[in-house]
């Protein structure tokens, strides 16, 4: 990695972490009381030493002369029980505010990630994986929330913790304290050489468990093609492979991190005999305010020294992890966003009612500037019709449909309902005014009845029977323990034709004034997509719909065929006048049935 790059990095980092604290800005007196409790908690641990030390001397002094002062040991006691109590209520009540704030922060997060779905363009999802995005609302959230539970408190105990300890030592004895310190470069050198090399094999641990992950997820989700092919012992290599490289980055990982105990132990005890082996000394020559008490406190003072320096390297180690999090989060947070309708009023209300009538006028829509799918298209669509827009894959057929729901905004041209452009409307009354069934079905955990009634308001129990026996329903709903309020855990259980009549039940319920139906029937069988299409006949009888259709011999009685082909269309007419016409309509219709 060049030099340039890392200084990049780093200040990435920072810039994350400085975007982190003002986005948490009104956490912050939450976290400061948190930290004066632990402010509080340190003064109070380097106190009590000193009570310690005179403990200890009153004890050490008088024991052989039998008058050691029973009254003065009790008063000393007491004290030192109460520091340790107030000691113990502030760790406790910060810990208690640090993870309180933190997990406020983290759900404040994703409602705002969550808000955020709903705010940002269709076209963010098909450029980023949906597993990233999921990712982000569970992972790095709750390594953001860990970030700040974890580094706030260790970082302010710590940094107080030395500086206090460092005063007591030195106003206790300068000497002992100096010898004291004749072990913190030797820590420092080890914290450093050990995170040095510590630091990847923890990202490397992290990337191997993705990997592993990734394979798991896979395989459970390609199960039905892993036993077609026979793929058994294959995908199980892959895993053995995956999973033997996260062996040996675990390994490797604690090998690392398992270090710091060890050599801290070890600077410890060689800290711990240089100031006894100092303390006797001194003791022996007699000097003034040396005593078994004082190298009895210094013996706390050095274990209340060295644990902070492990601590700071871990917090940095959390905030680093932290960073990284929060800058996936952030990213997200600034995607661009739909443009704002407010001040917008619903232009269908009161007495005005939807007709049905779509006009396209000369619209030209592209995803990106490498292609355009749409060119200048055109086509007036009269209230009532049934309109067919067929042909051959990427012809552009979903997107038209895409651009009349607005999730996507036309580049040039305009579309208007009514002779009302979509782009004055609300996209939530646009969206209220359609119904839809799409190729992919779509079905979540609970009720059956909460399945098809969705969103749409005031539906009776009746009208539900009645669109469950339009759509073929009614009998496997009836089968289910509990009907309408059989509760759907797994929606793999379900058959997919079964999915699709659920979905079109749906938009039966909902009675919208305009339909869309994106290959409404391809996951039922052809005796069943008989008996629905007289259900949609039914169901688009009055209405204006929009019917995308590969199977050429179910749009036979549409009142209006668009034929599509590299965004344009090049036919339109009615399915017997395209057959007549023997072009590109006649050629597609025929050479479905030559196949059959």
């Amino acid at each position: 990695m060049t030099k340039a790059k890392r200084k990049m990095e780093k200040g990435g980092k920072m810039n994350s972490l400085f975007r982190l604290g003002k986005h948490a800005g009104k956490f912050l007196i939450p976290i400061g009381i948190a930290a004066l409790l632990l402010v509080v908690s340190v003064v109070l641990q380097i106190i009590s030493p000193t009570y310690l030390s005179d403990f200890t001397n009153e004890i050490a002094d008088n024991a052989l002369k039998h008058t050691i002062d029973l009254s003065r040991l009790s008063t000393l006691g007491i004290i030192m029980v109460v520091f340790y109590v107030v000691i113990a209520l502030t760790s406790y009540g910060a810990n208690y505010i640090l993870t309180t704030a933190s997990q406020l922060y983290a759900m404040r997060l994703r409602q705002e990630i969550a808000d955020k779905i709903n705010r940002i363009p269709l076209s963010y999802f098909d450029s980023h994986n949906h597993g990233d995005l999921l990712s982000t609302l569970t992972n790095d959230v709750d390594q953001i929330g860990q970030s700040l539970q974890q580094s706030v408190g260790m970082v302010v105990q710590s940094l107080f913790m030395l500086v206090g300890v460092l005063i007591a030592m030195f106003c206790t004895s300068w000497a002992m304290a100096l010898t004291a310190l004749i072990s913190l470069p030797f820590m420092l050198v080890f914290v450093l050489i050990v995170t040095k090399f510590a630091m990847p094999q923890f990202k490397n641990r992290q990337d191997s468990l993705a990997d592993v992950n990734s394979v798991v997820e896979e395989t459970y989700n390609g199960q039905l093609i892993v036993k077609c092919f026979n793929a058994e012992e294959k995908t199980s290599k892959e895993f053995e492979k995956q999973n033997q490289k996260l062996s040996t980055a675990m390994f490797k990982a604690q090998c690392f991190g398992g270090l710091f105990q060890p050599l801290m132990s070890f600077i410890s005890y060689i800290a711990y005999a240089a100031v006894y082996l100092v303390g006797g000394l001194l003791m022996n020559e007699g000097t003034a305010g040396i005593s078994f008490g004082t190298i009895t406190a210094f013996t706390v003072y050095v274990s209340l020294f060295q644990s902070p320096l492990s601590q700071l390297a871990q917090a940095m180690n959390v905030l680093q992890m932290g960073a990284a999090s929060s800058r996936r989060v952030f990213d997200f947070l600034g995607e661009k966003e739909l443009v704002s309708e407010e001040g917008k009023e619903k232009v269908f209300v009161g007495d005005r009612k939807v007709q049905g009538k779509v006009e396209f006028r000369h619209v030209s829509f592209s995803y990106d500037d490498s292609r355009e799918i749409i060119h200048d298209f055109s086509a007036v669509v009269q209230p009532g019709m049934k309109v067919a827009i067929v042909g051959p894959t990427g012809a552009g057929k979903t997107t038209m449909v895409n651009l009349l729901m607005r999730f996507y905004e036309v580049n040039k041209g305009e579309i208007l309902i009514d002779d009302v452009p979509t782009t004055k409307m609300t996209r939530e009354e646009i969206h209220s005014v359609f119904g839809m069934v799409l190729q992919d079905t779509w079905m979540f955990s609970g009720t059956v009845r909460e399945n098809l009634v969705y969103n749409t308001q005031g539906v009776t129990d009746e009208r539900i029977w009645e669109c469950l026996k339009e759509s073929r329903l009614r009998h496997f709903v009836k089968t289910l323990p509990g009907g309408l309020d059989y509760v759907i855990e797994d929606s793999s259980k379900i058959a997919g034709g079964q999915k699709q009549l659920f979905t079109i039940c749906r938009a039966m319920i909902k009675n919208a004034p305009l339909l869309i139906l994106d290959e409404a029937t391809s996951n039922v069988d052809t005796r069943t997509e008989e008996k629905i299409q007289d259900a949609m006949d039914r169901l688009t009888k009055g209405r204006t719909s929009f019917v995308i259709a590969h199977r050429l011999s179910t749009i036979r009685n549409a009142d209006l065929i668009l034929v599509m082909k590299d965004g344009n269309i090049i036919e339109q007419g009615t399915h017997d006048s395209l057959m007549a016409q023997n072009g590109f309509y006649a050629s597609l219709y025929n050479s479905q049935f030559s196949f059959e």
